[in-house]
């Protein structure tokens, strides 16, 4: 191989954003600002870069981590006049696919699934079974709203009510996200495309929600040339007992059966 000194190829820094959106990534890994911004710093960061591609496979999550990894790519790719190119694996979904919209285009593969533009929120009651244990619920607060869908007492409607307003909110914010990266691109009017819905790739390309059908590799040759050398760009290493006893504590088995959950709305 010739000295990196001398090598002229085109280079394309690689990185890989797989799993579930958490701001707490559990033993199974996932994408936060935490974990995938010093990455992204290092992507950005190489010298002679032809372009940054990131290759997604997430079911979605947080929104907050979604907008936080957005909000890094383009002020990186603004910095260093990258173009970044979101290359979709199994899924963009959700969140996925609100961090897909910070690259300039995406690409897919046919049986990729891309969208799910809306936001959820799930959760128990469990007052019918705290009143056969015979438990008692005692709260106190100062504010009238503190106390908020509270799991060990009836839904209240106010608590609906104002669920409802912050879900919407959050939805127009993902839906202008979107709307401002996409842009004419979008082949569909937003009734059709901010329903929650998701579509295979092949489909998400007739709507605009993708560029063009293709993979990292593909992508590389296709802009680049056969020469294209795309450079792998690794998160940190989980610790060693994390790798050795992957299923250790009952939060990671809770992270990792709500990951799971998050893939299986997705039916993969």
């Amino acid at each position: 191989m010739l000295p990196s000194l001398f090598d002229r190829r085109p280079r394309i820094a690689h990185v890989r954003l797989q799993g579930a959106i958490t701001p707490r990534p559990g033993f199974g890994g996932g994408i936060s600002l935490a974990t995938t911004g010093p990455v992204l710093d290092r992507a950005f960061g190489l010298k002679r870069l032809s372009a940054v591609f990131l290759s997604i496979n997430s079911p979605g999550g947080s929104a907050v981590q979604s907008s936080l990894v957005a909000a890094r790519i383009r002020r990186l790719a603004e910095e260093k006049k990258l173009p970044v190119i979101a290359c979709v694996e199994d899924a963009a979904a959700s969140g996925g696919y609100w961090i897909a919209c910070a690259a300039d285009e995406i690409v897919a593969d046919p049986a990729s699934i891309l969208g799910s533009i809306g936001v959820i929120a799930a959760g128990f009651g469990f007052q019918d079974a705290m009143e056969r244990l015979g438990v008692e619920r005692r709260l106190r607060t100062a504010g009238t709203e503190k106390s908020f869908w509270d799991p060990f007492r009836p839904e209240r409607p106010e608590d609906a009510a104002r669920l409802e307003t912050l879900l919407e909110d959050l939805h127009g914010e993902f839906a202008a996200w979107v709307s401002s990266r996409r842009g004419s691109r979008l082949q569909a009017p937003p009734e059709q495309l901010f329903t929650g819905r998701f579509w295979p790739g092949r489909k998400a390309v007739e709507l605009g929600l993708a560029d063009r059908l293709g993979d990292a590799a593909g992508e590389a040759r296709r802009r680049f040339g056969e020469k294209a050398r795309l450079i792998p760009v690794a998160g940190p290493r989980p610790p060693l007992l994390r790798r050795l006893l992957p299923g250790l504590s009952a939060g990671a088995v809770l992270e990792a059966l709500e990951e799971r959950a998050a893939w299986a709305r997705l039916g993969l």
